[in-house]
């Protein structure tokens, strides 16, 4: 079992270094999007499906609460938490609009919109950052490298080398922080 678990820590550390390679840019360019956001007082909408949904949860706790420092609240809604919303809407509509449905009721012109799918091709999520852009919000994607349809409906997308859903889902919570801290540090000084 030990060799197991050395083994799949490799391939996350390998993975980790791949994207700081190859998304080191576009972790960059998402944080300064989020922190010129804030800036002119708009918001973060955050949303996927499974363990995405828990990453979208996440992520949204770290930047109302705080990621290392003591900082005024940031406004930032995972789409995947009110569970009265999701029902309703996938009943009487259809799952594929549940998070469509709230970017239109909560999405302003320059808010960011974070679309979070492994595969890149979860339908809920091509909607709404398709109603995104109608709107005038800014999207970004974090995704894997099957997930490259994902990438035209966004102004940045972070496609993480890999086909392995875990592996992804890994990459993209390291990715999260480092955006987090990036724009803590940014908005404290």
């Amino acid at each position: 079992m030990q060799e197991k678990i050395r083994t799949l820590l490799e391939q996350n550390t390998a993975l980790i270094k791949s994207v700081a390679r190859d998304c080191a840019q576009d972790i960059e360019k998402t944080a300064q999007l989020i922190i010129a956001a804030y800036k002119q007082g708009n918001k973060v909408l955050i949303f996927g499906n499974g363990g995405s949904a828990a990453d979208s949860q996440h992520i949204a706790a770290e930047l109302v609460g705080r990621f290392k420092k003591e900082r005024p609240a940031l406004p930032a809604l995972a789409l995947t938490t009110n569970t009265s919303i999701i029902s309703a809407l996938a009943n009487d509509y259809s799952y594929d609009l549940i998070f469509e449905r709230q970017i239109e009721a909560w999405g302003k012109k320059g808010d960011i919109a974070i679309g979070i799918s492994t595969s890149g091709s979860a339908k809920n999520v091509i909607r709404a950052l398709k109603k995104s852009r109608e709107r005038g919000l800014y999207c970004v994607g974090f995704t894997g490298e099957k997930g490259k349809e994902l990438k035209p409906l966004c102004d940045i997308c972070v496609i993480v080398p890999s086909a392995d859903t875990a592996r992804i889902q890994e990459a993209h919570i390291t990715v999260a922080h480092i955006i987090c801290e990036l724009v803590e540090e940014a908005l404290s000084a």
